[in-house]
């Protein structure tokens, strides 16, 4: 059964959090690069801009997300979140080219580091602070199905094990010379960057497209179904899709044709309690047939075709 969930007001307390965390990190590591004036830990803190931007980005798409059904939005606003991931990644990139570009520069013109101790123990201070934010954003956006606060979570960590990479590889250059390691691992940051900005828009499009659950949860709910056709019902045309935080599920449920409408009706609440009991935020719609009549199983595609037999006068 799914944990109970924050109400999804409450969640934008999250992305504060965030905006907090992005703020601290810029400070930190803009102060590292000043230090050291090393490029890797200058595309650190250009990274920490993205983060600050993608953190206001979700507190403003949060907060739409949260907002209740209308008569212009019968489904509710949820898919606002999908926004949010897909701007992040694209911020992502632009980040990525701004550090490429200020990498090679650096190539060119190898410049020696400054202040390395003092810069480093900042910029590791600046990555403390970004682990303990991702894994709350995590553990919560997993819990209440935010991908919002996931895709925050998971730039954050990314974060942090660039940070990770750039506070290496700057003391590598300050124990060995060799300067062109600074904008060389600079350059892997940038690389690193774009495969999540890559792995956030292709999430995010595939939400905006209405893709099916996720396998365990479809898995989930097979195992439920399963149940009841050793009853002798059975269900066909199960369709999902995953919008935001709310998920979506319709399947067609059939049951013996002498069953009267209040049977019915009785078993489909149930099931459709039972699949909202496995799935968070979910929304059941079920369509009573009757398991006898060949016209209930010539209807399971999307596009049901009508004519005199399917639709009698």
């Amino acid at each position: 059964m799914a944990a109970e969930p924050i109400p999804r007001s409450a969640l934008t307390r999250y992305a504060w959090l965030s905006i907090a965390a992005a703020a601290a990190t810029i400070l930190l590591k803009g102060v590292a690069w000043w230090l050291t004036g090393s490029v890797g830990l200058l595309s650190d803190a250009i990274e920490s801009f993205v983060n600050l931007a993608g953190a206001l980005m979700a507190l403003w798409m949060l907060t739409l997300a949260a907002l209740p059904a209308d008569d212009d939005h019968a489904y509710g606003y949820s898919k606002a979140e999908y926004f949010s991931s897909a701007f992040e990644g694209f911020l992502i990139l632009l980040a990525a080219v701004s550090i490429g570009y200020a990498a090679i520069a650096r190539l060119l013109q190898p410049q020696p580091l400054e202040a390395v101790g003092v810069g480093l123990m900042v910029s590791v201070l600046a990555s403390v602070v970004n682990l303990a934010t991702a894994r709350t954003l995590m553990k919560v956006g997993k819990e209440n199905n935010s991908i919002t606060l996931e895709a925050d979570a998971q730039h954050l960590m990314t974060d942090v094990w660039t940070s990770a990479g750039v506070i290496v590889g700057v003391g590598l250059v300050w124990l060995s010379g060799w300067l062109w390691l600074d904008p060389a691992i600079a350059l892997l940051v940038a690389g690193n960057i774009v495969w999540t900005a890559w792995h956030l828009m292709r999430r995010s499009l595939a939400g905006l497209l209405d893709a099916s659950l996720p396998p365990d949860r479809l898995a989930q709910i097979e195992s439920l179904l399963a149940v009841y056709r050793q009853q002798g019902l059975d269900f066909h045309a199960l369709r999902t899709r995953q919008s935001g935080s709310r998920s979506f599920v319709s399947l067609h449920v059939l049951v013996p044709g002498n069953w009267t409408v209040q049977q019915g009706h009785d078993c489909v609440e149930r099931i459709e309690d039972e699949i909202r009991q496995c799935l968070l935020h979910a929304h059941v719609t079920t369509h009573l047939e009757p398991l006898e009549d060949p016209v209930s199983m010539s209807d399971q595609g999307l596009e049901r075709a009508s004519g005199p037999d399917k639709n009698p006068p």
